[in-house]
């Protein structure tokens, strides 16, 4: 997959100006760079990435309670296997600092791993999300990996802890959002979560190969994981 694919053709189908455009394409090495960086610090390869050339928002029951996506970790199922996509908002990368971009990867990154630690285990039968937005924050605070666990890089981890202590908020970058693209009009994606669902089948979920190298690695995380939390608790 071209990871700017998408942005290329809103540009040609007229949905992004030429401005906007050039400055996704030129901080798109702070991606690559992010990218580059997890794979190190991590030693597990980054999952296929690619540009939503739209604000994505997400709202729940409430008309009020709403949330901008600016990244999402998306399982798709098709063909008797499963593959996982980080999909990244183009606002994220035209607008948010260096250390905001790599936290907001590495966080998809913990998504990716916790996803395939429980397809690997056979227990993702249904798998839905709550269409409240604080308890999908306590939720994904509560089942991903410790960052510690994950990743060697203290400065990588710093990033994370700071920007999602009880979910992300960057108010900067809202604001420029906001700004350069909400007042703007700007392709905008809206979202329910209460509709955000995953759903597999035990056939399916039978049929599911990971590479046993992956295993292996998430093993020594789940490991380092526990000793984490033990130590949190005592």
């Amino acid at each position: 997959m071209e990871p700017l694919q998408k942005v290329y053709e809103a540009f040609t189908s007229n949905l992004l100006p030429k401005d906007v455009f050039d400055l996704i394409n030129k901080r798109f090495s702070l991606v690559l760079e992010g990218i580059s960086r997890i794979e190190k610090a991590s030693e597990i390869r980054f999952p296929i990435t690619y540009v939503e050339p739209s604000l994505v928002l997400s709202s729940g029951t409430n008309s009020y309670d709403y949330g901008i996506l600016f990244a999402r970790t998306i399982p798709i199922f098709a063909n008797n296997s499963v593959q996982i996509i980080i999909q990244i908002s183009a606002p994220l990368i035209a607008y948010g600092l260096k250390g905001t971009i790599h936290a907001i990867l590495a966080h998809e990154f913990l998504h990716y791993l916790e996803l395939i630690s429980r397809l690997s285990k056979m227990n993702v039968i249904s798998d839905e999300i709550s269409g409240n937005l604080f308890e999908n924050v306590y939720s994904d605070n509560t089942r991903l990996f410790e960052p510690q666990s994950v990743f060697d890089d203290k400065t990588l981890v710093q990033h994370i802890t700071k920007k999602f202590p009880s979910g992300f908020r960057d108010y900067k970058l809202e604001d420029k959002v906001v700004k350069y693209w909400i007042e703007k009009n700007l392709p905008a994606l809206q979202i329910s979560l209460d509709i955000n669902t995953v759903k597999l089948n035990a056939k399916s979920l039978s049929q599911i190969n990971i590479n046993p190298s992956l295993l292996k690695k998430l093993e020594d995380i789940q490991m380092k994981n526990s000793r984490l939390r033990k130590k949190r608790i005592y």
